[in-house]
């Protein structure tokens, strides 16, 4: 198992889990391995106002249809 992961077998019999949540803290707030990612927010409203107006769209097609449907039922 330890060959398959790419451990010594040591690592795994002497594994400790609070250990390893600390090490990954200490990482995160070190930032010594953080990703940073570059997120234009401009970029993300306008994506956001584009699904909002597509939505906008099949609701009012939908309310048009369902409209048609009651019309014509009458």
């Amino acid at each position: 198992m330890a060959n398959a992961l790419g451990v010594s077998a040591d690592a795994i019999r002497n594994f400790n889990e609070e250990a390893t949540f600390n090490i990954i803290a200490n990482t995160y707030h070190n930032h010594s391995s953080s990703v940073n990612y570059q997120l234009n927010p401009i970029e993300k409203i306008i994506e956001l106002y584009q699904e909002k107006i597509a939505l906008y769209e099949r609701m009012l097609k939908e309310k048009d249809e369902l409209i048609d449907k009651l019309v014509k039922r009458k």
